[in-house]
């Protein structure tokens, strides 16, 4: 199949998701174009069946923000067009979903039918949809796909409760490269952090507000009061300061690290001992999953999707969105020198269930349904 693959080029879950999807598709013989405004972060090696077509957006003085949808549609049609491609996936519903509608009538237009598939991530339903500035567009750009997929059952709800949808939406879990992320013999990174053996806890998001990044840090506060112990924090964001300020008025400064964006995160993840994720909101938590194929337990929230990936007593903990105290029993027990193998060996059992190997013919056998059925519709 040629499929184009519509995205945002960002770090962020959606567009990690839809890049090493393309990738993995292309590995077993099907053209991918990607359509976007810059090279997706992850789109990094060569291959003959992966290509990429940048959005031209154009600024005019008439225009006092860029009319990214209209250049993305028309790019849709562009490559559709000529590359002939088979299917559009679009990841995110905003603005995707409508552009690809958009291109979508214009290719009926010159004669080309063109099938969709608008894959939902999270914020685009949970959080930006749900404004009613975007929630009437969001609500009819997903009628109109050919084909609705959602990343966990969780979030397959709340679209169904939040908007009047009226298509069938497939659940295709997020899925793990366990080439890439698998625990790696880092033992002198770990020893450079930990000199003395101290506990390694470590947490990877874009320090939004919806992260609770300050849930992680009390945790941690508490953690240290009991155990020697260590906290590494890789990204960044718009509480990045106010985390930093945090630590400085905790007094954990001396054994917390802010590390940034990092490319190689699973360098990091090889190392750690548990991964804190206590988020308010989210829809499947790729980022504990890449943790959990490095052998590194889980305490997290029982927010949204989560509990779907984090098997509560299994691979780690679920706890209550901000309940410091819980979440810091939950951790030391985890910790604890006679539990954490165990626990370590069920996060990565557990993370073998998505494999990408497993999840990308759940996608194919997809996207052949869709296309044979807007064949039979025409």
């Amino acid at each position: 199949m040629k499929i184009g693959i519509v995205c945002y080029p960002t770090f962020g879950g959606s567009g990690v998701v839809a890049t090493e999807l393309g990738k993995g598709l292309a590995k077993i013989g099907h053209e991918i174009h990607f359509i976007t405004y810059r090279q997706p972060s992850r789109l990094d090696f060569f291959s003959e069946n992966l290509y990429y077509h940048e959005v031209d957006i154009k600024s005019y003085p008439l225009f006092e923000h860029a009319p990214y949808e209209l250049a993305l549609a028309s790019k849709m049609v562009s490559v559709v067009k000529y590359e002939k491609l088979d299917l559009l996936h679009v990841h995110y519903a905003i603005p995707h979903a409508s552009a690809a509608y958009m291109a979508k009538q214009i290719l009926k237009e010159q004669g080309i039918q063109i099938p969709v598939v608008t894959t939902l991530h999270g914020t685009d339903i949970t959080l930006v949809g749900k404004d009613p500035s975007y929630e009437p567009v969001v609500t009819f750009s997903i009628n109109q796909s050919d084909g609705v997929t959602a990343v966990s059952e969780d979030l397959k709800k709340e679209t169904y409760a939040h908007f009047d949808i009226r298509r069938e939406i497939q659940v295709i879990p997020n899925f793990i490269d366990l080439e890439r992320f698998k625990r790696q013999k880092k033992e002198h990174f770990k020893l450079a952090i930990c000199p003395n053996g101290e506990k390694l806890l470590v947490h990877t998001s874009n320090f939004r507000k919806v992260k609770r990044v300050e849930d992680v840090i009390h945790v941690f506060y508490e953690i240290r009061k009991k155990i020697p112990a260590k906290l590494l924090l890789v990204g960044d964001g718009p509480e990045r300061d106010k985390m930093e300020r945090l630590c400085r008025e905790l007094g954990t400064c001396d054994d917390t690290r802010f590390l940034g964006k990092l490319d190689a995160v699973e360098e990091v993840l090889s190392v750690a001992d548990l991964f804190v994720m206590p988020s308010e909101k989210e829809s499947f938590g790729l980022a504990a999953l890449e943790a959990m194929a490095c052998e590194v337990p889980i305490l997290s929230s029982n927010a949204g999707g989560i509990p779907e990936l984090n098997l509560d007593g299994v691979t780690g903990y679920c706890c209550e969105v901000g309940n410091v105290e819980d979440m810091k029993n939950k951790a030391l027990y985890i910790l604890a020198d006679e539990n954490l193998p165990r626990f370590k060996e069920n996060a990565l059992a557990r993370a073998l269930e998505f494999d990408i190997s497993a999840i990308l013919p759940m996608y194919v056998d997809y996207y052949q349904k869709t296309i044979e059925s807007t064949l039979v519709r025409i």
